[in-house]
């Protein structure tokens, strides 16, 4: 796919809708170079950031506010609250709620959870959620059903949801999120496509995906974006970050 920079902008239009941009990364717990981190998530110039494996154990409120700071943004919600994911978002975004949820806990598997939001952008309106799902295929499909049924319940027309969903595009819980949302990628690609691994990414396991209503101006990996470089993104963690620009309506 091309390289050039994802031109949409963050902006408000005069009908009030928003140009809202959108990063999904997980960040594997900081444990790599935070400082390549931080620059390639202040260069992607989001309002929102959707963290997977934000750190969960010692100070780990006080890591994900240092790397929020080092990025010009602020920590939203989650964190160790919502057993890895988390939401960082700009100072453009007007908070009105935030809610970590703990999802069911299979004996013998890793704790799951969302961080999720409801947030304003000039007179547009947004749910927000950043999950990282199983491990295991059957809990996997039961998570996203639950994913759906979160952004059902938050009372909201238009939201964004993404994160790593531990699967691709052709597995039964990645075309059941695909049936009900839009695959930001799919609906416009832009930049590179496959998230794992930095070395040699070779499959899409990790995802944007917004309500019908949303329009999708450019999703993908932020490969050739001004300020993203191969170095930093093979440091950051080991997963490539994906970056979408959205056109959210205004509130009717």
């Amino acid at each position: 796919m091309a390289t050039t920079p994802l031109l949409s902008d963050s902006r408000t239009e005069p009908d009030g809708s928003a140009v809202v941009r959108v990063l999904s990364y997980n960040i594997r717990s900081m444990r790599d170079d935070t400082d390549a981190l931080a620059r390639v998530i202040g260069a992607c110039a989001p309002d929102l950031v959707l963290v997977q494996e934000a750190p969960r154990f010692f100070r780990w409120r006080k890591k994900l506010a240092r790397l929020a700071s080092a990025s010009g943004l602020v920590t939203l919600s989650g964190g160790a609250t919502a057993a890895g994911p988390a939401v960082l978002c700009s100072l453009r975004a007007t908070v009105e709620r935030t809610e970590d949820v703990l999802l069911p806990l299979t004996p013998g598997l890793h704790r799951r959870g969302f961080a999720t939001a409801v947030v304003r952008f000039g007179g547009a309106r947004l749910g927000v959620l950043s999950c990282h799902l199983s491990l295991s295929k059957d809990e996997r499909y039961e998570q996203g059903g639950m994913l759906l049924d979160r952004l059902a319940g938050m009372s909201v027309e238009h939201a964004v949801a993404g994160g790593d969903v531990n699967e691709r595009p052709d597995g039964r819980t990645f075309r059941r999120l695909g049936d009900s949302l839009t695959d930001c990628w799919a609906a416009a690609p832009w930049g590179g496509e496959y998230t794992s691994t930095p070395i040699e990414p070779q499959q899409r396991i990790d995802a944007l995906f917004a309500t019908k209503g949303v329009e999708v101006l450019g999703c993908g990996v932020p490969l050739g974006q001004p300020g993203v470089s191969e170095a930093d993104l093979r440091a950051a963690t080991d997963h490539l970050p994906v970056l979408a620009a959205l056109r959210v309506p205004a509130v009717a």
